[in-house]
């Protein structure tokens, strides 16, 4: 004996389920635009584009002769600065705490004061870079360099270019 199902054997008429795809409207069309996401993205942007830019100045030290000070753009008191000159001649004195000595170049002569003590082969009468800022007419150094040792400018003078006796700190050509 065959069983046939029909409509009523479901227990659902054929008018009840209808699978024919719907009309869709304009408003339904769109998608929508997950704004949190956007938002958060703009301020990490943002926040990184502030970050990049304060490292960036921050890192920039302008390189000054002792002589460019106040003389030269960027080499003012307020800037951070890698400033060059020679130790003056029994110019250091070290508390323990601090280094204190006097750098010329040019002429001119400025009193450095340092956190620390610089030294490597830091002395009297040879060139350094000192990095720090100017305040109230003293430098402030949190970093020296030694440039070239006198046996360095010996060994290769070809490298080294002489700058004479108004480069040279004071007393030290003597």
């Amino acid at each position: 004996m065959s069983h046939h199902l029909n409509d009523d054997d479901i227990g659902t008429s054929a008018d009840s389920l209808d699978l024919s795809p719907r009309a869709v409207t304009p408003r339904q069309q769109r998608k929508r635009r997950p704004w949190p996401a956007i938002i958060v993205l703009v301020l990490v942007v943002a926040a990184g584009g502030i970050v990049l830019t304060k490292f960036l100045t921050s890192a920039i030290d302008y390189y000054c002769n002792v002589n460019e000070i106040g003389a030269k753009s960027g080499c003012e008191a307020g800037h951070r600065l890698r400033v060059q000159g020679v130790v003056d001649k029994g110019s250091v004195e070290n508390d323990g705490v601090t280094t204190k000595f006097d750098m010329s170049f040019g002429g001119v002569t400025i009193p450095v004061t340092y956190d620390g003590e610089p030294g490597g082969i830091f002395k009297e009468c040879i060139p350094v870079v000192v990095h720090g800022i100017l305040a109230d007419g003293v430098f402030l150094g949190d970093r020296v360099e030694v440039k070239h040792s006198n046996e360095y400018k010996a060994a290769n003078p070809n490298r080294v270019k002489n700058e004479g006796s108004t480069s040279e700190g004071t007393a030290c050509s003597q």
